[in-house]
């Protein structure tokens, strides 16, 4: 009887530890950059604010290492019309912000990359945002 209760308490905690596994990472894939306000004005110093969300529970995602940054005219034909994205400090957990100059009204495409504190891969998504005059 004393086997069968220690077979019971190993199999339970193998359960528990393949659980708590399977609870801690979400795949890479399950994380995407959303923008908090799609449209800026056009000309410099403009903010833009993304949240990193993990599309399975929803909430934002803190401390992301963003290695990547890229503004540019993509989405109108004018890839080669790119602009220097300076990172700010975000103003509140799970969102980034960067500063960037819009020199022309239109839609320019934001390319990130980022690393999740415990995730394999990169999180690379391509965002348009709308300059209007």
């Amino acid at each position: 009887m004393k086997s069968f209760h220690l077979a019971c308490a190993a199999a339970a905690a193998l359960i528990g530890i393949a659980m708590t596994g399977m609870a801690a990472h979400a795949e890479i894939k399950n994380y995407e950059f959303q923008l908090v306000q799609p449209t800026v004005k056009a000309g410099a110093d403009r903010i833009v604010t993304v949240r990193l969300v993990d599309k399975t529970s929803g909430k934002a995602v803190p401390d992301a290492v963003i290695f990547s940054t890229r503004l540019d005219m993509a989405p109108d034909g004018m890839q080669e019309m790119a602009t220097k994205v300076t990172p700010m400090p975000g103003t509140e957990p799970g969102t980034y912000r960067f500063k960037a100059t819009f020199g022309m009204a239109g839609r320019w495409q934001l390319s990130l990359g980022a690393k999740v504190q415990g995730e394999t891969g990169a999180v690379e998504n391509k965002l348009v945002v709308t300059a209007e005059q």
